[in-house]
C-alpha cells in the first residue's frame, strides 16, 4: 500500500475535486435538456393523439393536426440525407484514402470546416439563388433538400473521414500484401470496418435536418398546405416552420398546440435516431477488433 503521505492526501483531495465538478458540468449539460422535455410532456403529451398526427390542419391553422407538417419533414430529412450521404462518403474516402497531404487539400478542409460554421440563414440565401433561380428548381421540396443537404453535408464529411482513419493501418497493409489493390482494400476491408462512424454523421444530420427553418422558408416550405405534395417539384409544409408559423403569426392558437408540436418534433427526430443508433450497435457488435 502507498504511505499515507501529505503529498498523497492532498492529490487524493484534488481528484476527488476535479471529479466532482466534471460531473457538475455533466448534470448542468443534462438538466436543460430534461427540463424541456418535461415541459413539453407535460404540456403537449396529452393532446398527442392519433388524430393529431392523421389529420389536416384547420380553422386558420387553429383546430386539427399536423399531418402534411409530419409527411414534409420526413420527406425533406430523407431526400436530404439521399442527396448529401453518398456525396459526403465519396468526398471523405478520396481526403483520406486518396488525396496527398499538400496546399490544395489544406484549402478544401478549410472550405469543409467554414462551411459547417456558415449561418442558417446564408444557406437560404444561397438555395434562393443557386436552386430556386438559377436552376429553376421554383420553391420546392427538390430545392430545400439540397440546401439542407449542403447545410449538414460537413457533418457527413468530417465523421466519415475520422472514422477511416480509425482503421488501423495494419488492416490495409495486410490487404496489400496479399495483393489488393487500393480500391479493393477500402471497398471490402476499410468501409465495413467504418460504417459505425459513417451512421454518426448521419444520425447529427437527421437531427439538424428536421429542425432547419430558415433554409426551407425561402426554397420550399409552405406556410399552409393542408394537402400532400404530389411530387418533389411541389412546395409542402414541415413542423419546423409549422412551429414557429402558429407560436408567433396565428392567432387565437390553443396553448397546448405548439407543444404538441414541438413534442411531436423531438420524437420524430429520436425514433430516427434510435434507428441508427441500433444499427450502428449491431454493426460494432459484428466487428471483430
Amino acid at each position: 500500500m502507498f504511505e499515507k503521505t501529505q503529498l498523497n492526501v492532498r492529490n487524493k483531495r484534488i481528484e476527488k475535486s476535479m471529479k466532482l465538478l466534471y460531473l457538475s458540468m455533466t448534470v448542468l449539460l443534462i438538466l436543460p435538456v430534461v427540463l424541456i422535455l418535461g415541459i413539453l410532456v407535460h404540456k403537449g403529451a396529452g393532446h398527442l393523439t392519433w388524430e393529431f398526427l392523421s389529420t389536416n390542419p384547420t380553422n386558420g391553422m387553429t383546430e386539427g393536426g399536423i399531418f402534411p407538417a409530419l409527411m414534409g419533414t420526413v420527406a425533406l430529412v430523407l431526400c436530404a440525407l439521399i442527396a448529401s450521404v453518398p456525396i459526403g462518403v465519396a468526398a471523405a474516402i478520396y481526403l483520406s484514402e486518396f488525396a496527398p497531404d499538400n496546399w490544395f487539400t489544406r484549402i478544401i478542409n478549410l472550405a469543409i470546416i467554414n462551411l459547417a460554421g456558415v449561418p442558417s440563414i446564408v444557406h437560404a440565401l444561397h438555395g434562393l439563388g443557386a436552386f430556386v433561380l438559377f436552376f429553376k428548381m421554383g420553391t420546392s421540396i427538390l430545392a430545400a433538400s439540397l440546401t439542407l443537404a449542403i447545410a449538414t453535408l460537413p457533418m457527413v464529411i468530417v465523421s466519415t473521414r475520422e472514422s477511416l482513419q480509425a482503421v488501423p493501418q495494419a488492416f490495409r497493409e495486410a490487404c496489400w500484401n496479399m495483393g489488393a489493390t487500393r480500391w479493393q482494400t477500402i471497398h471490402k476491408i476499410v468501409l465495413p470496418n467504418s460504417i459505425s462512424g459513417i451512421l454518426t454523421g448521419v444520425i447529427l444530420e437527421v437531427s439538424r435536418t428536421a429542425g432547419e427553418t430558415a433554409p426551407i422558408m425561402f426554397t420550399g416550405a409552405a406556410f399552409f398546405l393542408p394537402f400532400l405534395p404530389e411530387s418533389l417539384f411541389d412546395q409542402t409544409m414541415a413542423l419546423s416552420l409549422h412551429l414557429f408559423v402558429i407560436s408567433t403569426q396565428v392567432p387565437g392558437v390553443p396553448e397546448h398546440m405548439p407543444f404538441t408540436v414541438a413534442l411531436t418534433l423531438i420524437a420524430i427526430v429520436l425514433s430516427m435516431n434510435a434507428i441508427s443508433i441500433a444499427f450502428r450497435i449491431w454493426l460494432r457488435g459484428r466487428k471483430k477488433w
